[in-house]
């Protein structure tokens, strides 16, 4: 009896989330899409952290007499309105939009994904409450909640992403609370519960990674929708400020010029663009991978 005991308890302790862990990196390496971005985000991370030694100018450098200068062997994207070269512009730009994105989101889950669980676990009046709380949170426009939050914390890049993540909180505690419901219905709950798990024990084990599987989709969406939160504000000054270089901020100065210099919002434009294409079709791929219905055979 002793040793059915133990095989039963190590079922429980389990759960059901091994196999969604074995199949994750074999369904996202056969989707060509998921491939794709995740060799485009890679070399963005590598450009991220090298930054310095790839830009071929300083990103901050003003050179009066080449000012809007148009691509040439010296300056392959141009200058800007300033002089200052834009390669070395979108390259120093990259870390901080991916800074701010996974700043948003870290903030975004340190807040939703324990009060999803708190009040999906818990019910009752709490569960009430702050449903309610959060029903009123997501009927604001979120970027004008970002904005009223960025206006009380203060101008900035980090200030900006805290009140980024703060609007996309109750979104990740919605989809943790209505897992919750779900997953503290299993089985596998009821049998922890009686060989005398405790609650704290159940939600660590049990109810958290069986309920975060869906969150992990939500985060790399919620990544690119970072990323253009970032650059509305930073075009909008409050995130990124000058001299320091920015996507957004380089897309606000581009669109005084865009009569004489067009071609001046392309590129951080099409960066912005195809990194929030790369972290959605990456979405898209986990979530067919975390999915059982939407398996690919």
């Amino acid at each position: 009896m002793s040793t059915e005991t133990s095989v039963a308890k190590e079922a429980v302790a389990k759960g059901p989330t091994a196999a969604a862990r074995h199949s994750l990196w074999r369904v996202i390496r056969r989707d060509p899409r998921a491939v794709v971005s995740l060799g485009y985000l890679a070399l963005l991370l590598a450009v991220s952290l090298f930054a310095a030694q790839i830009a071929p100018y300083s990103p901050i450098e003003q050179n009066v007499a080449e000012l809007l200068m148009p691509p040439s062997p010296a300056h392959w994207l141009g200058t800007d309105d300033l002089g200052r070269d834009v390669l070395s512009r979108l390259i120093w730009g990259a870390p901080n939009s991916l800074y701010a994105s996974a700043l948003a989101v870290s903030v975004a889950i340190a807040i939703g994904v324990p009060v999803g669980v708190v009040i999906g676990f818990l019910g009752g009046w709490l569960d009430e409450v702050v449903s309610r709380f959060i029903d009123a949170l997501l009927s604001f426009p979120p970027i004008v909640l970002a904005i009223a939050v960025t206006g009380a914390l203060g101008i900035g890049l980090t200030n900006a992403m805290l009140s980024v993540g703060i609007v996309f909180a109750p979104v990740l505690a919605r989809i943790v609370r209505a897992q919750t419901l779900v997953v503290r219905q299993a089985l596998y709950v009821d049998a922890a519960r009686a060989f005398g798990a405790s609650t704290p024990q159940i939600v660590v084990r049990h109810i958290l990674p069986n309920a975060i599987q869906p969150v992990i989709v939500q985060v790399t969406l919620m990544l690119a929708i970072a990323l253009l939160a970032e650059a509305s504000l930073s075009f909008l000054a409050l995130g990124v400020q000058p001299p320091a270089a920015s996507w957004g901020g380089m897309l606000a100065r581009a669109y005084n010029y865009i009569e004489i210099a067009p071609a001046q919002m392309y590129t951080p434009g099409l960066a912005i663009l195809f990194t929030a294409l790369a972290f959605n079709a990456l979405g898209e791929s986990l979530r067919v991978a975390l999915d059982p219905t939407m398996k690919r055979r």
